[in-house]
């Protein structure tokens, strides 16, 4: 009975651990689909989140630069926790600010991006040579129609990648639970089918009846 109970304990822990994902992804794609109904709101707060985690970064870096004292990488880490720290404080003071920078930052590379896929496919010609093109074109558009309204897009620009960035690891988190709780019903069930055709410990063997000659 032992061994019976053991594996259907584990399958249990792992259909309540693909639950919890699939929790967890329900929760981000609310938030997602919120994000995308207030986008300034969710601009201003992904830059605050931005902020704090360059601020925690700073702390962790000190932490690493106070452990390396002595040695080489601890003026360098010294430098790099004094620029997140900086960067954390001017991003979390100033979301507004951070989020026009941000934007004409992934404008630039929208912009490059795009020139390089569409240079790279009208030289190269491989095979995917109409995929590249298409991204290229949209990458450039893209980075154009974001730098023409500049710095009102950075009102909506970063609120819209982060809330549909939240949507679809919300909707991969949320196949992923469903599906991890499927195959786990499945293997316990095939597992229960195998176990139930097995004798039990120190069950004998059924006699085969004798056929007549």
């Amino acid at each position: 009975m032992e061994g019976s109970t053991k594996p259907t304990g584990e399958a249990a822990k792992l259909r309540r651990g693909f639950s919890w994902l699939a929790a967890l992804g329900v929760i981000l794609v609310v938030a997602g689909l919120v994000g995308l109904v207030y986008v300034g709101v969710a601009t201003l707060t992904s830059m605050i989140l931005f902020g704090w985690l360059l601020l925690i970064g700073g702390a962790v870096g000190l932490l690493h630069a106070i452990q390396a004292r002595g040695t080489n990488f601890f003026w360098v880490g010294v430098v790099v926790v004094a620029l997140n720290v900086a960067a954390g404080v001017v991003v979390i003071s100033r979301p507004e600010v951070a989020a026009e920078a941000l934007t004409m930052f992934a404008a630039l590379l929208f912009l490059t991006g795009g020139v390089f896929r569409l240079v790279g496919s009208l030289v190269v010609r491989g095979p995917q040579f109409g995929w590249t093109l298409v991204q290229g074109a949209f990458g450039l558009l893209l980075g154009i129609l974001v730098l023409a309204s500049w710095p009102s897009s950075s009102k909506y620009v970063i609120g819209t990648f982060f809330s549909l960035a939240l949507l679809f690891d919300g909707l991969g988190l949320i196949a992923t639970g469903f599906g991890g709780r499927r195959i786990v019903g499945m293997v316990s069930e095939r597992l229960a089918d195998e176990g139930g055709t097995r004798r039990a410990p120190g069950e004998e063997e059924p006699v085969k009846p004798v056929q007549p000659e």
